[in-house]
């Protein structure tokens, strides 16, 4: 992967006086061509990297900017292993592995790859999981479209979206394109897609709007939710919510709270049995209570 060779490159230049193009070419496995793009694309980015021609030259950061302003501090370089070490969790290990190993600092490390942060990411079908984001990101880099089943509230349908992103947000995998049956941008969630397949078809990379980039715009809390719950639930409200969540009452715990998703907080309230009683909106009380008199028909 590109970006893992690039952020190899630079923690050796980061730990390194000189190095030259065979040395870089032989630890990342790639030809001397490949590394010179690598140093073109570092420039790019506004890292100061020189190069110097002829016996005992080689490639260097210059020299004020790496002992001024380094690009990556021990903390930054930390979150970047951390990530990857949490990638690991989802992806095929190989490659992420050896970029962890071009990672690995000698005595002058930048950074202890002991990073006490674990994060996993996978979840209970993590070999499914695996297999859709590597077929997904093997799709963006070759600009194919992708064809699938999903799953949602009102069925099943078949869809083909050109995808551009795979993102982990609001505790979820995600891919993030642009739907040909709906003409618009669109979030599929991945544990709800099935039967997916790369097509033939390749499509011509479209410029999203800033306003579509903005993921989190995409989840208002528009259903303002006031209910009282026992207290025996409170590590529930505190895991969910935070320690300030709730308002001590005679009755039990008060919530007030926003949700985005009508049919989760039905689910989520419905996991409390009946150590809550909502108090608005009024719809989600009469559903509650539909719900449990439906409960209650199936177990005469």
């Amino acid at each position: 992967m590109k970006l893992d060779r690039l952020l190899g490159i630079l923690t050796v230049l980061l730990q390194n006086d000189r190095v030259t193009a065979p040395e870089l070419a032989a630890k990342f496995e790639v030809n001397r061509r490949t590394v010179g793009r690598d140093i073109d694309a570092l420039c790019q980015a506004g890292i100061p990297v020189v190069t110097y021609p002829g016996a005992g030259g080689g490639i260097s950061i210059a020299e004020g900017f790496k002992l001024d302003k380094s690009v990556l501090t021990a903390e930054e370089l930390g979150s970047l292993i951390a990530a990857l070490k949490g990638l690991g969790s989802v992806s095929e290990r190989s490659h992420i592995e050896r970029t962890l190993d071009k990672l690995r600092a000698g005595a002058g490390a930048v950074v202890s790859l002991r990073e006490p942060v674990v994060i996993d990411l996978a979840s209970h079908y993590k070999g499914q999981l695996t297999g859709k984001i590597e077929t997904i990101k093997r799709a963006i880099l070759e600009a194919r479209l992708i064809a699938f089943d999903y799953f949602y509230e009102k069925g099943r349908s078949h869809r083909r979206i050109e995808p551009y992103f795979v993102l982990f947000q609001w505790s979820s995998w995600y891919v993030f394109g642009f739907c040909l049956e709906r003409r618009d941008w669109r979030l599929f969630k991945l544990a709800r897609l099935w039967e997916l397949e790369i097509c033939e078809e390749t499509y011509a990379v479209r410029d999203i709007p800033p306003e579509r980039r903005d993921f989190n715009a995409r989840f208002t809390d528009d259903i303002k939710l006031a209910a009282v719950f026992d207290p025996s639930e409170r590590y529930k409200l505190i895991e969910s919510y935070g320690l300030h969540c709730y308002t001590e009452t005679e009755e039990g715990l008060r919530l007030e709270i926003g949700f985005t998703n009508r049919d989760f907080l039905i689910h989520w309230l419905l996991g409390f049995g009946g150590n809550v009683r909502v108090l608005e909106p009024e719809s989600i009380a009469e559903e509650l209570k539909a719900a449990a008199v439906k409960i209650l028909s199936r177990y005469p």
